[in-house]
């Protein structure tokens, strides 16, 4: 089973719709007599799963916490607020429910039940890879909208998308692309590459390899780097071993633990840059992006959450901000009204990188500014300058209509 929170409101929501059929001539001379009728209620369904993995504080063997995850609720709760006035001048408020399912309850079976309970119909899955894949191969052509507010890997975008599935973070190969981008410009055209044990390590690897081939780079090298102080593996547990033996001007970095990639910066063989998962690395949001109304937008969510916002709580934040521009746009709460709105170029949103999002009509991909950071500055924003797209230079980042093997419409 999972928790409900906000079930009063689904409630009443259901409540409402039902008494607007029953009660048609009632409701209408209350009208005329009472005034404008009560505002339609909007509910996205945040869905979270408790004891998720991905959450779990992982502390290196000397209990530093390298990797704080926060779940993005709280990006989704500052859009909600955000929303009053537009909900107002329209005549819909548009409200956030809460869900956690247990270990034992199933995505698809909570879906089902939501939808046949409380009529819901617009999600935002902070839920494991696994369950997003399951929810979007069972609802792939159904009456809802499935927002991936969490996961970048490309595939969700080209060979395992679906119609009803939605992403506001941008993929591997965005993120990626952005980078390569950046190598590009700054001339630094050999890459060594070094690729940790986790899955996702190598993940971001391939998207990099395919990143530096797109743009030109390369790759000299691709090394498999271990943890340890095995004298056995030094030369893969070896930072000055492991960056020897090879001409390079950059080293890209892939490794999502982050406890060897930390080591790497200023112990390399030779005095290079170091970008990838350390260093330089690309995002959806970061703290210090100072333009196009992100300090503004920083602010308003450390009121409400007392901590920096992240590129997931952006992720949450501008699936709910696309919504309410869908329907502003219009001026219709209907679903499928919705949907075709938000994969037309018509629509646009605000991202705050200066650029405007629209979603790819071919994979439902947010178009948006990958921003390149340190710990505490952005250096670049891409696409950058002379990096040039027939329709869209946003469309420079990530799978274009021609790359994506997507084949839903």
């Amino acid at each position: 089973m999972f928790k409900a929170r906000f079930a009063g409101t689904i409630r009443r929501a259901r409540v409402k719709r039902c008494a607007v059929v029953s009660l048609a001539g009632r409701a209408l001379l209350a009208a005329l007599l009472t005034g404008p009728a009560a505002a339609d209620e909007i509910i996205f369904h945040y869905l979270q799963r408790d004891g998720d993995p991905w959450y779990t504080r992982n502390r290196a063997y000397t209990g530093l916490q390298l990797r704080d995850r926060y779940r993005p609720l709280a990006g989704a709760k500052l859009a909600i607020r955000e929303s009053r006035i537009v909900g107002r001048a329209l005549g819909h408020t548009f409200q956030l429910a809460e869900h956690a399912l247990d270990a034992k309850s199933g995505a698809v079976a909570a879906v089902e039940r939501l939808m046949r309970e409380a009529d819901a119909r617009l999600f935002l899955l902070d839920l494991p890879l696994a369950d997003v894949e399951a929810l979007s191969t069972r609802f792939g052509t159904a009456d809802v909208l499935l927002f991936n507010i969490r996961h970048a890997e490309t595939r969700l975008r080209s060979q395992d998308c679906a119609a009803t599935l939605f992403h506001t973070p941008p993929s591997n190969a965005m993120l990626m692309d952005g980078l390569a981008q950046f190598l590009v410009q700054k001339r630094w055209r050999a890459v060594l590459v070094l690729v940790g044990e986790h899955a996702n390590d190598r993940v971001l690897a391939t998207a990099f390899e395919r990143s530096a081939q797109k743009f030109g780079l390369d790759v000299v090298a691709v090394k498999d780097f271990v943890l340890g102080n095995d004298p056995r593996q030094r030369y893969r547990n070896n930072v000055a071993l492991l960056t020897s033996g090879v001409e390079y001007d950059v080293v890209v970095l892939a490794d999502t633990v982050g406890e060897f990639g930390r080591y790497v910066p200023f112990n390399t063989q030779r005095a290079r840059p170091v970008v990838g998962t350390e260093g330089l690395t690309a995002s959806a949001w970061h703290w210090t992006w100072e333009r196009h109304g992100a300090p503004q937008l920083n602010q308003r969510f450390d009121k409400i959450a007392k901590r920096r916002m992240s590129a997931t709580d952006y992720a949450a934040w501008i699936a709910i901000k696309s919504v309410v521009e869908a329907v502003k746009k219009t001026r219709s709460p209907e679903l499928a009204t919705l949907r075709a709105a938000l994969t037309s170029d018509a629509l646009t949103v605000d991202t705050y990188k200066g650029a405007p999002g629209t979603f790819r009509p071919w994979n439902r991909q947010l178009r948006q500014a990958v921003l390149l950071a340190t710990h505490n500055a952005v250096t670049a924003r891409a696409p950058l300058p002379g990096f040039l797209h027939q329709h869209n230079e946003l469309d420079t980042l990530g799978l274009d209509r021609a790359d994506s093997t997507c084949s839903t419409p």
